[in-house]
Formats: structure tokens, C-alpha cells, sequence
């Protein structure tokens, strides 16, 4: 029977079925903004494994739509230790599940700089051993777009091109919110390299990542990344306790 990962995001639901080989598959997408109809297309199986940093009502309705798919459902929280990776925050309930997974992810690959730009726009550094150096947390260019409309209304939320010195209202705007985030991640890796007395890789995901791509170092493009370490936190649980029987009254929901 199939395991699917699902990673609920402010804007968006991501699911992909698990793979043999200990990794996702094919990634599918749901827009929250589809109305009650946004749950539809969930596919069906065995097992779920669900990250989500949504709102409560959001959160509620996905996991009411996969009681009625599934037999066992998983809700995966942020842990202090997890498959050779240590988290830097005291109290891991304050570091978002999204973060933890995506460093999970990257458990492997050496000195990593990881960027996300959602909502906020979240940076993260880990070393080669396996520990979390720390991050730090910002709005996104489109967040601070909104953010200025929001105060002064003639400042329009949308619109407008990068320029390293605009001759326009829309022009500067965008100039101003993506170089504000481009320089954030800039002295990151600055920092970073400091640090750890060489340069890390950087990886970058997140549905508002797009427009700062091309101005940005070289980088590895992980949209699945959060997917990805759903993977890797499935395999480690599984494999520390096999998952139990589920009652015959329904799902048997967890929470790790």
C-alpha cells in the first residue's frame, strides 16, 4: 500500500507519493485559494505523512479529507534531534516544521545555506556535521509589497521589473523589496562563510523564489525540499518503530 508526503504551505498544499528508494515522487499541487474545492484532487493510500505550517482551519480541513483516504496519518513536528541533525533553537516548537524538514533534507550534503521565499523569506545554515548553526526569519519581497500597499494605498502591491536604480514608482518597488532580500541572503553566505571557514552551498526553494533566481550565486533549485526531508523523517521513524496496526474504528493519526 502507498505512503504520500504532504507539506501545507500558506498558499498552497504540495503531495507526492513516496518512492521505493526513500524519496518523492512526482510532485502535485493544490491551490488553498480553489475554494471548498481544493481538496479534491487528494489522491488515496496507506499512509500520510503531513508537515504543515498553515493556519489551524486549513490544517483541520486537510487532515478531516485524509481521515476519509487513509489508514495512518503522521503529523510531523519540529524535534530537537533527528537522522544525525541538531537543532540550534532551545525550544524546537519554535522552529517551523517547514525549516526542520528542509534541513533534514539536507543532512548530507556538507555546509549548506538554505533559503526559502514564501510568505516570509527564511534562511538557515547547517554544517557538515550535521548541526544547525541557527537562521534568520524576514518578510518576502511580495510580503513587503503587500505590507507597503497596506499603509500607503497609492503604492501599488504588484507590478514593476528589477533595475539596480529604477525610474519608476512600480520599477523601484520591486527594485527595493527583492534587493532588500537579495542582499539578506548575500551577507548570509558572507557571514556563513566566516563562520565555517569556507564557503556553503547555497539551496534555494519556495513559490516566491522565481524573480530572485538570476541574481543570485550559484545554487542548487529544490522546489521538493520539504518533501524530501518528509522522506527522509519517514524512513528514520519507520526504521526506529514500525508503524502499529490501525484500529478498526479509522485512522490512527500521530503526531512526532
Amino acid at each position: 500500500m502507498s505512503t504520500w508526503l504532504f507539506d501545507l504551505g500558506n498558499t498552497r498544499l504540495k503531495f507526492a507519493e513516496l518512492r521505493d528508494h526513500a524519496a518523492p515522487g512526482e510532485t502535485h499541487a493544490l491551490a488553498h485559494d480553489d475554494g471548498e474545492r481544493w481538496l479534491d484532487g487528494l489522491p488515496r493510500g496507506a499512509t500520510a505523512c503531513i508537515a504543515s505550517v498553515a493556519a489551524g482551519e486549513r490544517r483541520v480541513a486537510l487532515l478531516d479529507a485524509l481521515c476519509t483516504r487513509f489508514t495512518r496519518l503522521h503529523l510531523v513536528r519540529t524535534q530537537p534531534r533527528c537522522a544525525g541533525l541538531r537543532i540550534a533553537y532551545a525550544d524546537p516548537r519554535h522552529l517551523g516544521v517547514d525549516r526542520f524538514l528542509a534541513l533534514l533534507a539536507a543532512r548530507d550534503a556538507g555546509d549548506v545555506l538554505l533559503v526559502g521565499v514564501g510568505t516570509a523569506l527564511t534562511i538557515d545554515l547547517l554544517d557538515a556535521d550535521g548541526l544547525h548553526r541557527g537562521g534568520r526569519i524576514a518578510p518576502s519581497p511580495m510580503l513587503m509589497r503587500k505590507a507597503l500597499h497596506a499603509r500607503a494605498p497609492v503604492l501599488p502591491d504588484t507590478g514593476g521589473s528589477y533595475a539596480e536604480f529604477a525610474d519608476d514608482t512600480d520599477h523601484a518597488l520591486a527594485s527595493g523589496c527583492e534587493g532588500a532580500a537579495l542582499a539578506l541572503v548575500e551577507r548570509s553566505l558572507d557571514r556563513a562563510q566566516r563562520l565555517l571557514g569556507a564557503a556553503p552551498a547555497l539551496w534555494l526553494h519556495g513559490g516566491g523564489a522565481d524573480a530572485l533566481r538570476e541574481r543570485l550565486p550559484p545554487h542548487l533549485w529544490v522546489p521538493d525540499v520539504v518533501l524530501r526531508g518528509l522522506a527522509r523523517w519517514q524512513a528514520h521513524a519507520f526504521a526506529a518503530a514500525p508503524p502499529r496496526p490501525a484500529p478498526a474504528g479509522g485512522p490512527l493519526t500521530l503526531h512526532a
